[in-house]
C-alpha cells in the first residue's frame, strides 16, 4: 500500500469510529427507555443494559460509504455494494424490532433469508466459487444457506462484552489488507474499513462492564456484511476466507452439533457456547475476549499469508495451523483455563 492509501484507510476508520460513537451518545437515552436487555438464561450480564446500539454502527457505516460515493469512485469490477447495504439496513430494522419485542423465530429466519437472497443473487455472474463442480443455481442456493447460517453464528456469539468486536476487527482488518494487496476489490476493502471503524467506535461503550449492547440491530446486519466480504474473498482464495471466519464458525457449529447430539432444544436460550462455558468456569469477560481477539489476529495473518503464497500446499498447511490454533483456544475456553 502507498502512503496515501494508508492515510486514507486511517481516516476512514477514524471517521467511522467517531460517527458511531457520536450516534451512540445520541441514541443512548432512547435505548435506555425502550430497549433494555434484561438478564435471561442466555445472558452473561447481571443487570439490565440498553441494547440496539448496533443501529449506530450500521448508520455510521452507511454515512461513511455514502460520503465516499460523493467524493471517490473506486476502480475495479467488484460486486455492487448497494444490494448488500440495502439488505443490511433491512436486517437492522428487523433487529431493532426484535430488540424491542422478541419476534417469532420464523419471522427472523424469513427476514434473514430474504436479505441473503438479495445479497447473493446480486453478485456478479463472473463471481463463481466452484464453476467446475456446481451449477450456478446450486452454488447460489448454497451461498444463501451459508449466509443465513453465518448471520446466525455472529448473532449467537454476540453474548459477551467486546466479543463481537473481537471477531469483527480481525476479519475486517484482514479484508482491508487483502484489498491493499489487490486481492479483493477496492470498494469491498473500503466497506471493511468502514465497518472496522464503526465497531471500534462501538467498542468504547461496550468495554466491560458494557454500557450498551449491539443487539440484533447490530449483530444481524454485521453478520450479513461479513458474509458478503468472505464470499468475495473465497473468489480469490477459499483457504483465506475459511481462516478469517474460523473461530466464528467453529464455536457456533460445534456448539450446535453438540446440543443436537445431546437432544437439546436447539432453539431455546442457553449458555453452552465455548465463550459462555469459559465464563461459567471462572474466566472474566476481558480474559475471554482477549483470547478470541488474539486468535482472530493470528487467523487474519494466516489468511493474508495464504493469499500471498498462492499455493495449494500452503493453503492446506495454513488451514491446518489455523484449525490447531482454534481448537487449542476452544479447548481452553471450555475448561476455563487461564
Amino acid at each position: 500500500m502507498q502512503q496515501g492509501e494508508i492515510a486514507l484507510a486511517i481516516t476512514v476508520v477514524a471517521v467511522a469510529a467517531a460517527l458511531a460513537g457520536g450516534l451512540i451518545l445520541i441514541l443512548k437515552p432512547v435505548l435506555v427507555r425502550y430497549l433494555l436487555a434484561h438478564p435471561n438464561a442466555r445472558s452473561s450480564h447481571a443487570i439490565a443494559t440498553p441494547q440496539g446500539a448496533g443501529a449506530a454502527v450500521i448508520l455510521a457505516l452507511l454515512i461513511v460509504v455514502a460520503a465516499a460515493w460523493l467524493f471517490w469512485t473506486p476502480g475495479g469490477s467488484g460486486p455492487s455494494l448497494v444490494p448488500v447495504l440495502a439488505a443490511a439496513l433491512g436486517l437492522m430494522v428487523l433487529g431493532l424490532a426484535d430488540d424491542a419485542r422478541a419476534l417469532p423465530v420464523s419471522w427472523r429466519l424469513a427476514g434473514q433469508t430474504l436479505a441473503a437472497l438479495i445479497m447473493v443473487f446480486s453478485l456478479p455472474e463472473a463471481l463463481r466459487l466452484f464453476p467446475d463442480i456446481l451449477p450456478v443455481v446450486v452454488e447460489r442456493a448454497l451461498l444463501v444457506l451459508g449466509t443465513v447460517w453465518f448471520v446466525n453464528a455472529v448473532n449467537f456469539l454476540d453474548g459477551l462484552d467486546w466479543i463481537t468486536a473481537a471477531q469483527v476487527v480481525p476479519i475486517t482488518l484482514g479484508v482491508a489488507v487483502l484489498a491493499g494487496l489487490s486481492a479483493v476489490p477496492a470498494d469491498v476493502g473500503f466497506l471493511a474499513l468502514a465497518l472496522l471503524g464503526a465497531m471500534l467506535g462501538f467498542a468504547v461503550f461496550n468495554k466491560h462492564p458494557a454500557q450498551v449492547f449491539l443487539g440484533d440491530a447490530g449483530s444481524l446486519p454485521i453478520g450479513l456484511l461479513l458474509a458478503f466480504m468472505l464470499i468475495v474473498v473465497v473468489g480469490t482464495d477459499l483457504a483465506a476466507a475459511l481462516l478469517l471466519a474460523l473461530y466464528t464458525l467453529a464455536d457456533s457449529t460445534l456448539t450446535l452439533l453438540r446440543r443436537t447430539l445431546n437432544r437439546e432444544a436447539i432453539f431455546s436460550a442457553h449458555r453452552s457456547h465455548f465463550y459462555q462455558r469459559a465464563i461459567i468456569n471462572g474466566l472474566t469477560a476481558p480474559q475471554v475476549t482477549t483470547r478470541i481477539f488474539l486468535l482472530g489476529l493470528l487467523l487474519a495473518a494466516l489468511a493474508i499469508a495464504a493469499v500471498i503464497a498462492r499455493s495449494a500446499i500452503a493453503d492446506v498447511l495454513l488451514l491446518a495451523l489455523g484449525a490447531l490454533a482454534t481448537g487449542y483456544v476452544l479447548s481452553r475456553l471450555a475448561r476455563g483455563a487461564k
